[in-house]
């Protein structure tokens, strides 16, 4: 039986897995951030939850009993370049030994519990899905290290879900996009889940069911409700009338979009919005009556499915609002999986594949759907109770000044993509001709 009652956060942040976690009955006993701007945020936001301050710190506080031992443990650390010999022998980057850490924390919160007679911890990782294709096999050591191996996971080529079973623990890990699941931004990433020997995480992690379209590509599902509208049609979100599906006019103001869904928000956006490829695919911009801007804080927000002004502080800057959200964790994904992982006693048992059966642990590799003859295992990055957004869904209709870019700036983001003969979204180029004109003339 898993009985989650109690979590600590480790590289907390604005505490996502507590604006989540605290609704559903889980309380924080602890959080981890050294960030200036995200201690202010979490002393003022979450006054309750003791901040541990540096993680590499925790190992010891929990050995001593200063800190207590949670059922759950949460992170998304940093994964840089590390091997299994580096974890006995040192490493020289210090991000690195942040997710090594990680391993430490939780092997010092089950000797307690193991000590006591309770079950190991849960634990629940996020990353980028890069971690799969790290050149060190960075994935390959963590997954082993949680395992309880001494040498790391070595395969050809990782996929993006999977399942093994361990000396000490049992782990699953799927790549999710936000996308699918309500917030209008194409945000990919790995989550991990495992516990102990008596825990089966793809429960949790994998669906059972059939074969699923893409949503924002299909014509015959939920995505008309979001991304078709008819012209003219009132829309469900911000007041005001829809165009078409990437123009509405709000107050006799007309607010353009220029991607259903955006590209990943960044922690350097609120200072580095004009270098990257969303500078010419336009998917973190909008046009208002014909003037281009950046996304407000509060839209970014919105884009991870925080409530408005959630990481407002007195006297913050956007570019602290900015990096704290971009930094986060996309709150739809972890709700999905928190909600999943709490109902983990009810949840049926999950037909897996043959595992690959090695000296110490299974292991399986998963992509997409695998036909299991009955029906089919969801692997993939859509989750089947899937739901669709718009951009327009999100739209703050009083931005302040300082977020439209000048016409210098417009003309600056054009003048590059033409030095770099590189392709921009044709709506984007026409409103970047039209602003940079005044800069031109002058």
């Amino acid at each position: 039986m898993t009985d989650i009652k109690t979590f600590g956060s480790v590289c907390s942040g604005i505490e996502a897995a507590s604006f989540v976690l605290k609704p559903l009955g889980v309380m924080p006993i602890w959080v981890s951030e050294i960030a200036e701007y995200p201690s202010r945020f979490l002393a003022e936001k979450y006054p309750d939850s003791p901040n541990l301050g540096d993680m590499n710190n925790i190992p010891e506080l929990i050995n001593s009993r200063v800190a207590d031992v949670p059922d759950l443990l949460c992170g998304g650390t940093p994964c840089q370049a590390f091997s299994l010999a580096g974890w006995k022998n040192g490493l020289d980057d210090k991000r690195g030994q942040l997710t090594l850490k990680y391993i430490d924390i939780l092997n010092e919160i089950d000797s307690i519990r193991l000590e006591y007679g309770k079950e190991r911890a849960i634990f629940f990782w996020e990353n980028v899905e890069g971690v799969l294709t790290d050149k060190s096999n960075a994935f390959g050591c963590f997954i082993a290290g949680l395992a309880g191996l001494e040498e790391p996971l070595i395969v050809e080529k990782w996929k993006s879900a999977g399942v093994v079973y361990g000396k000490d623990r049992n782990i699953a890990w799927r790549v999710l996009d936000a996308k699918y699941f309500g917030v209008p931004q194409q945000r990919r990433r790995i989550y991990v889940v495992g516990g102990g020997k008596d825990f089966y995480p793809e429960r949790v992690l994998l669906e059972e069911g059939g074969i699923i379209s893409d949503p924002y590509k299909t014509t015959d599902n939920r995505a008309q409700q979001l991304s078709l509208f008819p012209t003219g049609t009132a829309d469900k979100g911000t007041t005001g009338t829809v165009v078409n599906k990437l123009c509405k006019v709000v107050n006799d103001i007309k607010i353009e979009a220029f991607r259903c869904y955006s590209d990943c928000l960044y922690a350097a956006y609120g200072t580095k919005w004009n270098g990257n490829a969303a500078a010419n695919n336009g998917s973190l911009y909008f046009a208002q009556n014909g003037r281009l801007r950046r996304l407000t804080p509060l839209e970014c927000e919105r884009l991870m499915g925080f409530p408005d002004n959630y990481t407002y502080l007195p006297h913050c800057t956007p570019t602290n609002r900015y990096q704290a959200t971009g930094n986060s964790w996309a709150v739809p994904v972890i709700s999905w999986i928190m909600k999943r992982l709490i109902a983990y006693n009810t949840l049926p048992k999950t037909a897996l594949p043959p595992f690959v059966d090695k000296e110490n642990y299974q292991i399986i590799l998963l992509d997409d759907f695998t036909d299991q003859g009955h029906g089919y295992l969801n692997a993939s990055d859509t989750c089947y109770d899937y739901t669709v957004s718009s951009m327009l869904d999100i739209v703050d209709t009083e931005p302040d000044e300082q977020f439209y870019i000048s016409p210098k700036g417009c003309d600056g983001i054009l003048r590059r993509k033409y030095q770099h003969n590189s392709g921009m979204n044709s709506r984007l180029e026409e409103i970047l001709k039209q602003c940079s004109l005044s800069y031109q003339a002058s």
